[in-house]
Formats: structure tokens, C-alpha cells, sequence
């Protein structure tokens, strides 16, 4: 393998150099964070809009409920007609008007409360208009139940059940939520970067299997030093070219927030107000402390390592086959029908990471795709974080590793006969034929 270290330069350097591989490198992340900005500040737009809502109460009962918040203001009206008040406020380009009409049943006028806009007003507004009326009406009805309201207030409980495990480390469901998160996103990325850079390795044989210039390249070296160094170089340019996008949009990130004062954060705010209810509670004090222990309660070190290894693998794995994809085919349109047996695993082990990891990492559906080569990069990783032997990590990666081994000897074979045929769409059969050669 003299030649493998000559074949992984000239494909790093190949892509790297490549005018439109360098224009994306920067691009992308511009695009990116343009578009996240744009969605934030608009949104910031819509969450600072005033708007003002007037009450036309025909029971008196919900004086008091209304209180006025940051942009949205309560106008009361009294002694004036229903339709009256729909021009009053339609006149005045106000929100919208809530009507509640007084009913025999005073304390259940559920049906008779509507609101009345212009345009389809905000779920988030209607939502909290019935939550206080929801609320107002039901202390009412236990009040005229004889129920003495402060009491149940006084013994209303709250209680956090605390985790712990046998050996007495303690958990909560902040853990449950970080570990989420980090087996999700390791998930994700590896997902994405085999579909990404997969695809970059098989247009590159294409490129030069229609070039032919594969055919003066073949002749001093061997088949599957080629494919090794067109993987192990596109991958690096991979990596440049993702660790460029991570430094370059954090800077932008940083830089948008500063010198145009947009809240990058606006665009995950449409229950802003819940969440700010939710803050101020006396339970999410200690929120904070509560982080920084589930964070320290990862395994990080395990994680790291394990990323480090299981990305790898992974991506060596679904790679090989994709630089076999492209040395059997003349063109990218017709690696269509190859495509579908390469996704399909990718696509089922993120289905069982969402679905059932989450569930129970350590059941039997969990446990058995994190030990199939084919989705264990994606499982595995999504399992981690929760809690896994040493020697399940192991076992699953030596089986991984194994894979990649035949996967690799299984797309030489086709490799080698591939990148030399010219002019026909090989089929299935013609495929399993040429692995005899």
C-alpha cells in the first residue's frame, strides 16, 4: 500500500482546491445563520407586536382575571350592545374582542364565550384567554360547592421524584433530557454526514470513471488502494470543511447577535410566555445546579471515545459501499436503484433511536440494532449516554469493524470490474456475477 498515502493527498488536495468545494465552505454557514436570523428576527418582531383586546363581560365575573402583560392590553366595556362593540373595535383596528355572554348557568357559560377578529388570531392568545377563564370558572364552581378555595391552595403538594441508581448515583430527569439530547445529535450528525460525503465519494468515481482518466490511474495501482484513498481523503476534506462551518458559525452567530442585536433564541419562543412562567416557579430555582450535576453524571470521557470510533467505523462502512455504487454505474442518475439498500439501515436506525431509545435504551429492540453493524453507529451512539457496558461497546464495534472488512473486500471485487465497464447499467445479478471475477 505504498501508493495509498500518494492517492489520499491528491484527493484531499483535489477537493479542497475545488472553486465551488471552497465557495460552499463559506457559503453554507452564511446561508445558514442568514436564514436563522431572519426567522428570529421576525419572529422578535411578532412576539414585541402590542396588541390590544377588548372584553365585553356580560356576567361581571372575570374583572379581575384580565391583567394587562408586556404587549398585550385588556380593555373592559361596559353598557354597550354586542355588535356595537364589534365596530367599536373593529373601528379602532384593535386584535379582536372577546364576548362572554351571560347565561342561566352562570358558572358554565363555556359555549357562550367567543372572540372576534379581523384575521385568525394567535393559538398561543386564545389558549391562554380559555386557561384563565378555564381557571376563574372552576373557582368558582368549587366555591359554590361549599369548597373553601385558600385550603386546597394552602395543601396543594408539589413533588420531584428523585432518581437513584443501586450503586447510589443520583439522577433526574434533567439527565434523562441531556443524554437525549448528546445521543441524538451524535446520531444526526453521523446520519448526515455519510448522506453528504457518501455521495461526494461516489460522483467523484463517477466523475473519473467518465473521464477515463481512471483507466491511466489503474494501471499503477491497484483497485482497492484507489477506493481506500478516494474514502480516507474525501473524509478528511469532510472534516476540514465541517470544522470550518462550526468555527465559522459560531463567529457569525456571535457577530449577528452583537452588531445587529438580533436574539438568536426569538426563533424557539412562539410559548415564550409559559416558559417565563415556568422560570419564575419556585421548583425551577435550582434548574441550574440541576444541569451542571446531569452534565457531570455523563459519561464523557465513553462518549468522546466512543464517537470517535463508532463515527469512524460507521462512516468507512456506508462509504465503501457508496465508492462501489459509483464505480458500477456511468452517471448519477442511475445510482438510483442502488441508493435504497444504502438508506434504508440509516434511515431504520434513526427510527429506532427516536422511537425506541428514548422509550428504553436497554431493551430488546435497542440493545439488538445497537449490535447490527449496519445501524449500530446510529443506536449505539443514541445508547451511550443512558448507560452501556463496556463490553457491549466493544462487541458492537469489533462486529462493526468486521463488516467494514468484508464491506470493503465485497466493493473491491465490485470496484475493480466496475470502474473498467463502459456503456451499460449493470443489474443486481450482473453485480453478484462480478464479484467471481
Amino acid at each position: 500500500m505504498n501508493h495509498l498515502s500518494l492517492i489520499i493527498k491528491r484527493e484531499y488536495l483535489t477537493k479542497v482546491r475545488n472553486k465551488s468545494f471552497i465557495i460552499m465552505t463559506f457559503l453554507s454557514p452564511m446561508i445558514m445563520i442568514g436564514l436563522i436570523a431572519l426567522v428570529a428576527y421576525l419572529s422578535q418582531i411578532n412576539n414585541n407586536q402590542n396588541r390590544n383586546i377588548s372584553i365585553l363581560d356580560e356576567t361581571g365575573l372575570f374583572n379581575t382575571v384580565f391583567a394587562d402583560s408586556e404587549h398585550i392590553k385588556y380593555t373592559f366595556l361596559n353598557d354597550i350592545s354586542l355588535d356595537n362593540a364589534k365596530e367599536l373595535v373593529n373601528s379602532k383596528e384593535e386584535y379582536g374582542l372577546l364576548y362572554i355572554k351571560k347565561s342561566n348557568d352562570s358558572i358554565q357559560p363555556y359555549e357562550d364565550a367567543k372572540f372576534y377578529s379581523e384575521d385568525s388570531p394567535s393559538l398561543t392568545i386564545i389558549s391562554s384567554l380559555e386557561d384563565k377563564i378555564e381557571k376563574k370558572l372552576t373557582d368558582l364552581k368549587l366555591v359554590q360547592d361549599g369548597v373553601d378555595i385558600e385550603k386546597i391552595k394552602s395543601s396543594r403538594t408539589y413533588i420531584t421524584i428523585g432518581q437513584e441508581s443501586f450503586e447510589g448515583q443520583k439522577t433526574s430527569k434533567i439527565d434523562s433530557y441531556l443524554k437525549l439530547a448528546f445521543g441524538g445529535a451524535a446520531g444526526y450528525l453521523l446520519f448526515m454526514f455519510i448522506i453528504i460525503y457518501g455521495n461526494m465519494i461516489m460522483r467523484s468515481v463517477i466523475e473519473e470513471k467518465t473521464s477515463r482518466i481512471i483507466e491511466v490511474i489503474i494501471s499503477s495501482v491497484k483497485p482497492i488502494q484507489l477506493m481506500m484513498g478516494k474514502i480516507i481523503g474525501t473524509s478528511l476534506a469532510g472534516v476540514t470543511q465541517f470544522v470550518i462551518w462550526v468555527i465559522l458559525g459560531g463567529v457569525m452567530v456571535f457577530v449577528v447577535s452583537a452588531i445587529f442585536g438580533i436574539d438568536l433564541m426569538q426563533i424557539q419562543s412562539p410559548q415564550q410566555e409559559m416558559i417565563q412562567q415556568a422560570m419564575a416557579s419556585s421548583d425551577a430555582q435550582n434548574q441550574a445546579q440541576e444541569f451542571m450535576t446531569a452534565f457531570l453524571n455523563l459519561p464523557i470521557l465513553n462518549l468522546c471515545v466512543a464517537f470517535l470510533f463508532f463515527f469512524l467505523g460507521g462512516f468507512l462502512l456506508y462509504s465503501s459501499l457508496y465508492a462501489a455504487i459509483g464505480a458500477a454505474v456511468d452517471s448519477e442518475t442511475d445510482t438510483q436503484q442502488f441508493m435504497m439498500p444504502i438508506i434504508m439501515p440509516l434511515v431504520l436506525a434513526v427510527y429506532v433511536g427516536v422511537f425506541t431509545v428514548i422509550e428504553d435504551p436497554h431493551g430488546t429492540v435497542s440493545t439488538v440494532f445497537s449490535f447490527i453493524p449496519f445501524t449500530s453507529p446510529v443506536v449505539m451512539l443514541m445508547r451511550i449516554p443512558f448507560g452501556v457496558p463496556i463490553w457491549q461497546q466493544i462487541l458492537s464495534f469489533t462486529l462493526l469493524v468486521g463488516t467494514f472488512v468484508f464491506t470493503v473486500w465485497f466493493a473491491a471485487k465490485i470496484y475493480r470490474v466496475g470502474i473498467l465497464m463502459y456503456g451499460k447499467k449493470p443489474s443486481y445479478k450482473e453485480l453478484f456475477k462480478w464479484l467471481k471475477y
